[in-house]
Parts: C-alpha cells; sequence; structure tokens
C-alpha cells in the first residue's frame, strides 16, 4: 500500500553531553483547532482503550495515555479511559464508550484490530483511532472502516541505528554477539527485529565486523517470542535462552517484557545491556536506567493528541499517518549514563545514517514496516 503524508525534514544536531534526539516530538497528523483551549464542539468526548499491558507499561500504552491526557488538558476537558485487562475486555471497552458517548475513540494496539474496526462500521457517526494497525483485517489493501485514522509507525528506521548502536557497544567490548527477543510475534513487534538486525548488518558491513545476532532471523521471519505482553516466567526464560548465547546486548520487544529482561540479566551478575522500545526507557523506568543503553521510541503520544485535537476541532482525518524518522514520529534516544563509554565516533555515525535514511540513500527493508 502506499500511504501519503506531510513530511518535515529533521535537521540532525548532535554534541557531546546533549541527549541525542533522532527526532523530537512526532509531527502532528493534522493541525488543532483554532486558539487550542477548548474545542470547537462542547460535546466532545475523547476516549482510550488499552491493551492488556495496561496504563503503566512504560511503553505504548503509557505513551498513549500521555497523548490522550495531554490533548484533554489542552483541550479543557476530561477522557474516558479503559484499560483492558485481557483480550476478552476490548470489545466490552468499545461497547461502553459509545454507549458512554464518546465523539473519538482511540484503540492501542495490533490486538483491539477486529473489535475495533466491528465497532467504526456499526457506528459510523464516531470517529476512530488505532495505533500500530492499518485495521485492514481483509487484507484488501485499505482500512476496513472509512472512520478509522492508523496511527502507525515505521520503527525499522530507529531500530537500524539502534542496531548499529548495540553493535558498535558489542564490538567495542570484545563480545560480539547482541541479542533480541518479542512478546507477540506481530508486525509492530518483529519490525524493531528487523530494523534492528539490519542496523547490525550495516555495522558488520561498514567496520568490516562480525557481530553476531542471537533472538531473530529477518530472512525466514523465526525467533524468539513469549506469546504475549506479560513479563513473566516465560518471558523471563525466553531471555535467559537468548543471554544463555554469550551477548552483552538485547533488545526485548513487547512493553513489560523488558522487566523480564532485567531480571534475568540481574540474575546472571553479568554486565548484559538493554534497549529499550517505544518510550525512553531509562526515564519511564529509572529503576533500569543503569542497564539500558538506548531506547527506539514511537512518538505515540503526540499522534494521539494531535488526532485527538484535530477531532475535537472538527479536522477528524482518516488518513493513516505514518511516523518515520523524516516526520519526526521515531527516533533514538539519548545514551544516558553510557554516553561518555560510547565507541568513538558513534555518535556522529548514526546522525549521518539518520541523514541517509531521511535522504533516501539508505533504505530500511522490513516486510513487517506500515
Amino acid at each position: 500500500m502506499t500511504i501519503s503524508t506531510t513530511k518535515k525534514l529533521l535537521g540532525a544536531t548532535v554534541a557531546a553531553g546533549v541527549i541525542f534526539a533522532l527526532a523530537g516530538c512526532g509531527q502532528a497528523p493534522t493541525d488543532k483547532p483554532e486558539g487550542g483551549e477548548k474545542p470547537v464542539d462542547s460535546d466532545f468526548l475523547p476516549c482510550l482503550i488499552s491493551d492488556a499491558g495496561g496504563w503503566n507499561d512504560k511503553s505504548f500504552n503509557q505513551s498513549a495515555k500521555e497523548g490522550m491526557d495531554s490533548a484533554a488538558d489542552e483541550l479543557g476537558i476530561k477522557p474516558l479511559e479503559f484499560e483492558s485487562a485481557n483480550d476478552n475486555d476490548y470489545a466490552p471497552n468499545l461497547e461502553t464508550a459509545v454507549s458512554e458517548g464518546c465523539s473519538l475513540i482511540v484503540a492501542v494496539g495490533f490486538k483491539l484490530s477486529a473489535a475495533t474496526v466491528e465497532s467504526a462500521l456499526a457506528n459510523p457517526e464516531i470517529d476512530y483511532a488505532i495505533i500500530d494497525d492499518y485495521a485492514d483485517n481483509d487484507f484488501d489493501g485499505t482500512t476496513d472502516a472509512p472512520n478509522i485514522k492508523p496511527l502507525v509507525f515505521d520503527t525499522a528506521q530507529a531500530a537500524y541505528l539502534g542496531g548499529y548502536a548495540a553493535a558498535a557497544w558489542s564490538a567495542q567490548s570484545g563480545v560480539n554477539k547482541v541479542g533480541t527477543f518479542g512478546g507477540m510475534q506481530i508486525p509492530s513487534v518483529a519490525v524493531f527485529m528487523d530494523g534492528y538486525q539490519l542496523g547490525v548488518d550495516k555495522y558488520n558491513e561498514d567496520k568490516s565486523a562480525a557481530v553476531k545476532v542471537f533472538g531473530w532471523d529477518a530472512a525466514t521471519q523465526k525467533g524468539s517470542f513469549t506469546g504475549g505482553f506479560d513479563a513473566n516466567d516465560t518471558a523471563k526464560q525466553t531471555a535467559q535462552g537468548v543471554l544463555d548465547q554469550g551477548v552483552d546486548v538485547i533488545l526485548p520487544v513487547g512493553g513489560p517484557v523488558y522487566q523480564s529482561a532485567a531480571a534475568a540479566i540481574t540474575d546472571s551478575g553479568k554486565e548484559t545491556l538493554m534497549l529499550g522500545v517505544d518510550s525512553d526507557l531509562a526515564v519511564a523506568d529509572p529503576n533500569v536506567a543503569g542497564m539500558t543503553l538506548v531506547s527506539i521510541m514511537k512518538a505515540i503520544d503526540v499522534a494521539v493528541h494531535d488526532a485527538t485535537v484535530a477531532a475535537a476541532g472538527g479536522e477528524f482525518d482518516a488518513a493513516p499517518y505514518v511516523g518515520t524518522l523524516e516526520n519526526e514520529g521515531v527516533k533514538l534516544s539519548g545514551f544516558g549514563d553510557f554516553e561518555g563509554d560510547l565507541p568513538e565516533g558513534l555518535v556522529d555515525e548514526l546522525a549521518e545514517l539518520q541523514k541517509q535514511i531521511i535522504a533516501g540513500d539508505i533504505t530500511v527493508e522490513s516486510e513487517n514496516s506500515p
């Protein structure tokens, strides 16, 4: 599918001691209403429905809630937010949102797709948005309901930079092994892993290195997954299986599963580092700041905020929003505690790679990209 989005060129500015921002705040999917203080429609009621990870997942659910809360504060209204305990809550939460008179319903995540489409088709007067999915369940290349706005992210671009950084760190240590594992094997998870491996490959090519990736093979689309997004024994065992390969950097993809990776690292007594996903993990969870090298981020909060403000002003647009490095929808965080220990020249190399991706000189090809 070809998606046309308005893009804004990101000027990469990098300096020692300053956060390495690869894409500030994501570009607004649409403009906010004039004045920005109150919704044009005084009856406007935005609603948000979480995935099973909950609002405190330090990842995509939490980021979406922060975006909704920010928009509500700006508009001077109180949103309704429905936390899903498990998959069985999606449809009932959507039904409740409709019965409560919600004007805009934002569904957080791929797993809510079928229930969101069903609700949107039954309620064409309501605006919907969904994160990390096109709501194209019949795979015909178009969203299944005309009143659903997909908010999706080409995370492979930022993950490419994260993989390059992980490879550089591991090569500097002499280990030359990095790993990854995911929650569920769905496109919004696998896209991180694809980009990560491609970034490692780029490092190997540029430096004549031989850093190996464990836990994922982009060519076969096979790897290590927990089967869910819970921080449980299964997730810890999955993380341990990758750590047992001797990696000194690991990328856990799937909201709370990073907690299981952190526990496995702690139990190992080794100095293995993690990469965060979606949010800046070192900031979102200071307890793991000392083992988080860098985070691969998505501006979910900005996308939700801007879509909400636009809908409040009567400017809802169902055209998909695709976050990229160029339009500031994805980024790499700062290196936090590890900034002073990075391989010489790495920050400049990452900035140059970003410029090449934006310019189209490097194409990060993932079959899981939106």
